[in-house]
């Protein structure tokens, strides 16, 4: 069965598409109107949660606009260990390097891929069919493969396999990470994130010191000594050493310690949340409405400021949001 990649804000647009009684954000004071702003070569056309493609097929990293350019036909997967990874017309993994004279590696996999990620010879592959494999890179062979339940329909912001040393940890699409040796090429040990039936792909993932962070739109996983779980209608996660916060559907931003434990929370009305950053003393979100919510980590105090967005295509750089054709700093 195929299934379908769409994004939850996408979802919610077209469940209240044609809806009159539908509320909107609206702030009681707004600060004024954020200048810091600036202007891409192109409008964005393809976004990942580590890399997007505009139209002139730039490439658009966290750090920002980049010379390195990729083909129409190609579709952007990952941007991992020096590679930008692809997947062509005719379902073939296309490795271009960012830099260099290094030549583009070409892997036959006559399958749809969700997600990859490289660490030296090793790439990983996650298929649309959510199954698993180790490729090497030198000998364009499959090294380790490991099957798992499909899934239906998933959220577009599929997160890529995630290197930890020797292991591979691959987060699924079904709610799952799954730790591989990648040295020994065998299957460690499976966990849980998410149990939803639909829309259950794990979204975010990341790890600081010994402590893992990992996120699917309803239930977010910290994983250190023990397992830490909590529900929530989540829309965005970013993890620091600082801790955790995260947006919800209902319009809340919630500050929580590596752990998962609560601190603070605090809720706009009617939000409908499409960005989150945290740099330096600042949580930013961006409201789809056309506001950044400029908060303490604290959650204590907050600015609203109005920006010139109209599109629902953003990207998350590094102290810059990418929408349309422009950006904004936030930091």
């Amino acid at each position: 069965m195929k299934f379908l990649w769409m994004s939850v804000s996408v979802i919610g647009l077209l469940l209240f598409s044609g809806c009159s009684s539908r509320q909107y954000y609206k702030p009681d004071r707004v600060k004024g109107e954020w200048r810091s702003a600036g202007q891409l070569s192109a409008p964005i056309a393809q976004v990942t949660p580590n890399g997007a493609v505009l139209e002139n097929g730039h490439l658009l990293s966290k750090s920002g606009e980049k010379k390195a350019t990729i083909g129409k036909n190609l579709r952007l997967l990952n941007l991992s260990d020096g590679w930008i990874i692809t997947q062509n017309g005719a379902n073939n993994l296309e490795l271009i390097p960012q830099e260099g004279n290094t030549a583009s590696v070409v892997i036959d996999v006559n399958k749809t891929v969700a997600s990859a990620s490289v660490q030296g010879d090793t790439l990983a592959v996650l298929f649309g069919s959510n199954e698993m494999a180790l490729y090497s890179l030198a000998g364009k062979q499959m090294t380790f493969k490991e099957s798992a339940s499909g899934a239906v329909a998933v959220d577009a912001r599929i997160q890529s396999p995630y290197f930890l040393k020797n292991l591979v940890i691959f987060p699924t699409l079904d709610g799952k990470l799954v730790i591989v040796d990648g040295t020994e090429k065998k299957l460690l040990r499976s966990l849980i994130v998410g149990s939803d039936e639909y829309f259950n792909n794990t979204t975010y993932v990341n790890m600081i010191d010994n402590t893992m962070v990992a996120a699917t739109g309803s239930s977010i996983l910290a994983l250190s000594q023990k397992e830490g779980r909590e529900k929530y209608d989540i829309r965005d996660v970013v993890y620091t050493q600082e801790g955790v916060w995260l947006t919800t559907k209902q319009g809340e931003v919630i500050a929580l310690t590596p752990t998962l434990q609560y601190k603070a929370k605090k809720k706009f009305p009617f939000a409908h949340f499409v960005g989150l950053s945290v740099s330096h003393d600042r949580v930013y979100v961006l409201e789809q409405g056309g506001y950044l919510i400029a908060l303490s980590k604290n959650l204590l105090s907050s600015d609203i400021y109005r920006i010139d967005m109209d599109n629902d295509t953003i990207f998350m750089g590094e102290g810059k949001a990418y929408f349309n054709d422009r950006y904004i700093d936030i930091k």
